[in-house]
C-alpha cells in the first residue's frame, strides 16, 4: 500500500500552487538621470536663492556675494547644458512647442481618462523645462541688475533697483509653484522627483 501524504506535505503542495499562480510584478530598475554637477547647482542655487529671500540684508556684502555666486551656478549649470551628460543637455529636454503640447495632451489623458502619464521624460519634462528656464532667466537678471545698481556703469540706479525689486518678487511665486509641479508630477508619474534630484536615481520598469 502507498503512504497517504502527510498533513504538512499536503500545505506545501497548496501553497505552491497558489504561489505559482500569483502573477509576477514588472521587475524595476534604478537608472541614473542627474549627474553630480546638475544636482549640485540645482540645490546650492536653490539654498542661495532662499537665504537672499529671506535672511540677508538687500545690498550687504553678503547679499551680493550670495546673489553672484547664484548667478555663477546657473552659467556653469547653462554650459553644462550644452556640453554635459544626456539627461542635462538642453537637446533632450528643450521645451519647443511640440513636446510641450505632446506633454500637456499626456496631462489631459491622466486627468479625464485617469490614464498614466508614461514616464518618457526621464529629465525634465517640457512644462518643468520651461519653469527652469524661468528661473534661470531671473536669477540672471538679478545678477545683472544688482550689478548696474552698484556699479552705476549706466547711471539711473533707481531703473535697475526696480527692474532688481520685480525679478526678485517674480521668485515668490515661480519658486513655489516649481515646488507644486514636483510634487504634483512625482503622484502623477508614481515618482518622487524631489528624492531623485537628491539621489540622481529614478525607478523606472525595465521594459520603458
Amino acid at each position: 500500500m502507498s503512504q497517504k501524504p502527510s498533513k504538512i506535505e499536503l500545505e506545501n503542495i497548496s501553497n505552491s500552487n497558489i504561489s505559482a499562480s500569483e502573477p509576477v510584478s514588472a521587475s524595476k530598475q534604478q537608472v541614473k538621470v542627474w549627474d553630480i554637477l546638475v544636482r549640485v547647482t540645482h540645490w546650492a542655487g536653490a539654498t542661495g536663492v532662499r537665504a537672499n529671500l529671506a535672511f540677508t540684508e538687500e545690498g550687504s556684502n553678503i547679499h551680493q556675494f550670495i546673489g553672484f555666486t547664484v548667478v555663477a551656478l546657473v552659467m556653469i549649470r547653462l554650459l553644462w547644458g550644452l556640453v554635459g551628460t544626456k539627461y542635462a543637455r538642453f537637446s533632450d529636454f528643450f521645451p519647443t512647442p511640440t513636446r510641450v503640447k505632446n506633454h500637456l495632451n499626456e496631462l489631459k489623458a491622466h486627468h479625464v481618462n485617469n490614464q498614466s502619464v508614461k514616464v518618457e521624460h526621464l529629465g525634465h519634462n517640457p512644462l518643468g523645462a520651461l519653469m527652469m528656464f524661468a528661473l534661470w532667466g531671473a536669477i540672471i537678471g538679478l545678477g545683472l541688475t544688482g550689478y548696474l545698481m552698484e556699479s552705476q556703469v549706466l547711471g539711473n540706479k533707481d531703473l535697475f533697483e526696480g527692474i532688481h525689486e520685480v525679478l526678485a518678487s517674480s521668485l515668490y511665486l515661480l519658486v513655489p509653484l516649481h515646488i507644486f509641479e514636483a510634487i504634483v508630477m512625482s503622484y502623477i508619474q508614481k515618482q518622487n522627483l524631489i528624492k531623485s534630484m537628491i539621489t540622481g536615481n529614478k525607478t523606472v520598469n525595465k521594459t520603458e
